[in-house]
């Protein structure tokens, strides 16, 4: 396997984890050729289908749990109050542990027990911990988890309840992705971190079944959560892919939305900078996103600015609104997921996006991943009697 940085473009053999000479993200290199496995069997893995695309010689089916194949569901009532034409929602918390993660965590551990690792681990601030314990599990894998000591009690248990070697660490949550670097070269562990190039490869099948389910007729914008930068590479590599090999006839517009209250890619990107710069004190709901020096910042910053892309930051009360107007279109998701939709609403009525584009929207995460954030909402119940439910409901309801 041969890879690029995308920083100073230096060429490596092998599954490197960041760039030797200058310390930036890698790249598996581009590829020239490919072709979709359209074969019939039911439930069919994603990793046998995109073979062709993904670093891999073959997949062990055994070390699967179903990832991929979610849904793209249409709402014409969001698209309406956005003022856009066509939007989508890419339904990522319906994959195994109910994150995107899965994708480049499943990409890593088939890699990882292909080249004879048997520990593997993770820095995490809950949706690849719980990710990469469920896969490392499923692989009989030893598996090393890291988070801040600053974790959500909520958190916590659904990481543990898969067996890991669970670590609270106190200190720089963003040197601790570095320092894991270290750690793994020293102690034969196989880091799965957010934004490795495995990982990256992963998270490209989510541009791929876009493109699927659109029928190959590319959206005009995908917006994605952003935080260490990983999955947005991976879904603007995958869509670069495609259109390169003449799958798409365009590149969408890439749309990265951040939280207010941490929003150093953005920052940088509305000060016309191509260096992100360190958030002192991130404040904001957003956990999954609350990452205050992201280690792609500055490859995403250049993949904004190479495709014409935008960047965008909500507010976590806009976060929270876009949360429930989810809801009622049947779509639970973490405030993270739902920064896609605010961004969406704030870009279509600024004028930002056109009246008749078609935008896609990356639902990251489930709701259940933190229902903490359900104190914000005003939930309504009414208390009653069982002899009197028929009764209130025709004198309250008509």
């Amino acid at each position: 396997m041969k890879m690029i940085c995308t920083a100073c473009k230096a060429t490596f053999e092998g599954a490197q984890l960041r760039c030797v000479s200058c310390s930036g993200p890698l790249d598996v290199m581009p590829l020239t050729e490919g072709t979709i496995r359209r074969g019939d069997k039911p439930g069919a893995s994603i990793l046998e289908r995109y073979l062709d695309f993904l670093p891999l010689d073959r997949v062990n089916t055994a070390l699967a749990l179903g990832e991929g194949n979610t849904p793209l569901l249409p709402s014409g009532k969001l698209a309406e109050v956005s003022g856009i034409g066509k939007l989508f929602f890419k339904n990522e918390a319906q994959n195994p542990t109910w994150s995107f993660k899965d994708r480049g965590t499943a990409v890593g551990v088939q890699y990882a027990a292909a080249h004879g690792y048997k520990r593997i681990g993770a820095v995490s601030t809950g949706n690849m911990a719980a990710s990469v314990a469920a896969y490392g599990a499923r692989a009989g894998m030893d598996t090393f988890i890291f988070v801040s000591d600053r974790i959500d009690v909520e958190k916590v248990s659904p990481i543990a309840i898969y067996g890991p070697h669970l670590f609270k660490v106190a200190g720089d949550y963003s040197q601790l992705y570095f320092e894991t670097l270290k750690i793994g070269a020293e102690n034969d562990i196989f880091f799965i971190n957010s934004d490795v190039p495995l990982r990256v490869e992963g998270s490209k099948t989510i541009a791929f079944e876009i493109c699927e389910q659109l029928s190959f007729d590319a959206p005009d914008y995908v917006v994605v959560p952003t935080s260490a930068g990983g999955n947005f590479r991976g879904i603007a590599k995958g869509f670069m892919e495609f259109h390169k090999l003449g799958f798409i006839n365009k590149m969408p517009h890439m749309v990265c939305a951040q939280a207010a209250g941490c929003s150093p890619i953005h920052n940088a990107f509305s000060q016309g900078k191509s260096v992100v710069e360190r958030v002192e004190h991130p404040d904001t709901i957003a956990h999954a996103i609350n990452n205050p020096f992201p280690p792609s910042g500055n490859a995403v910053l250049s993949i904004l600015g190479e495709y014409n892309g935008v960047s965008v930051s909500v507010t976590d009360e806009e976060m929270i609104r876009a949360q429930k107007m989810l809801a009622e279109e049947g779509l639970f998701v973490q405030p993270d997921s739902a920064v896609t939709l605010a961004a969406t609403i704030k870009l279509g009525q600024d004028g930002l996006m056109e009246k008749d584009a078609s935008v896609v929207c990356v639902l990251t995460g489930s709701g259940l991943k933190f229902t903490k954030a359900l104190e914000l909402h005003d939930i309504k119940s009414h208390n009653v009697g069982i002899g009197e439910v028929g009764k209130y409901i025709s004198k309250q309801f008509g």
